[in-house]
């Protein structure tokens, strides 16, 4: 299994009541379902108030390196990256477990 984890950071401005963020989280939050790939799908705001920390995360999980690929590929997450791409920034880690 391979583990995807992506953390989110809005950028300077940017508030999570912002439209383009509420499109962007809704396209997120429709991918369970729409790509077979996807085994185990988690997303959400982060609680802490820390200033170290991001803003949201996505933690997800696919049988194998070729299907965390195929997601990655998939236009509808390509779509959802897009959106994602005007108003944050992230980091992503993959690992085996």
């Amino acid at each position: 299994m391979i583990r995807h984890l992506v953390l989110f950071k809005l950028n300077e401005g940017v508030e999570r009541d912002d439209p383009r963020v509420v499109e962007g989280v809704a396209a997120f939050r429709a991918l369970d379902g729409k790509v077979p790939e996807i085994r185990s799908w988690e997303l959400g705001w982060n609680v802490s108030d820390r200033p170290d920390a991001y803003d949201f995360a996505l933690n997800s999980s696919f049988d194998d390196p070729e299907a965390l690929r195929r997601y990655v590929q998939h236009p509808e997450h390509q779509a959802g990256a897009a959106l994602w791409r005007a108003f944050a920034t992230w980091v992503v880690a993959d690992y085996a477990f």
